[in-house]
């Protein structure tokens, strides 16, 4: 088997696993420690849910091919662009004063509920609601704010992968 290959899955496949870690670690925090995610929270979990795909898809398939590694790479790096938006979206809304109405509006359920699917997008991106309360922190840095450090991490990581040149 071509050793290229095997790098290229394995480092995708390391993608995939964080991806699932970080998801397992949201859901962990919502079902064991009462973290009841908003709904920019959830945007960041579809983000990493899509981000987790590109990865498995590319650790899958293993192309040997320049360019589809180069393709899964960029994949990845706009899967990861977005849920950077997001979050730092997020990190934006817990960093205003709470007189400045720093939060994401009425819970996601009413919202899809009561609106389309893009006025939902636009509303829970520039809302007011719960989005702004800081429940959780590590090191100084709430949950929003490792999340966009990871979608930074995991975005150099699937370009390094992607477009990373081998000796023959």
């Amino acid at each position: 088997m071509n050793p290229l290959r095997w790098n290229f899955r394995l480092q995708f496949l390391l993608g995939f696993l964080v991806c699932a870690g970080l998801l397992g670690f949201a859901v962990f925090t919502q079902l064991k420690m009462g973290l009841e995610p908003c709904p920019l929270c959830i945007y960041q979990r579809i983000a990493f849910a899509a981000l987790g795909i590109v990865f498995l898809l590319g650790a899958l398939h293993g192309p040997l091919a320049r360019g589809a590694r180069a393709s899964y790479g960029i994949l990845g790096l706009v899967a990861a662009a977005v849920g950077a938006g997001i979050a730092g979206r997020h990190v934006y809304v817990q960093m205003l004063p709470k007189d400045m109405g720093s939060s994401c509006g009425p819970p996601l359920s009413f919202l899809s509920e009561t609106m389309g699917p893009f006025e939902v997008f636009r509303t829970v991106l520039t809302g007011t609601g719960d989005c702004g309360n800081i429940d959780w922190q590590f090191l100084g840095l709430s949950m929003p704010m490792w999340s966009l450090v990871w979608f930074v991490l995991l975005a150099l990581w699937a370009l390094y992968a992607g477009f990373r040149r081998t000796s023959r």
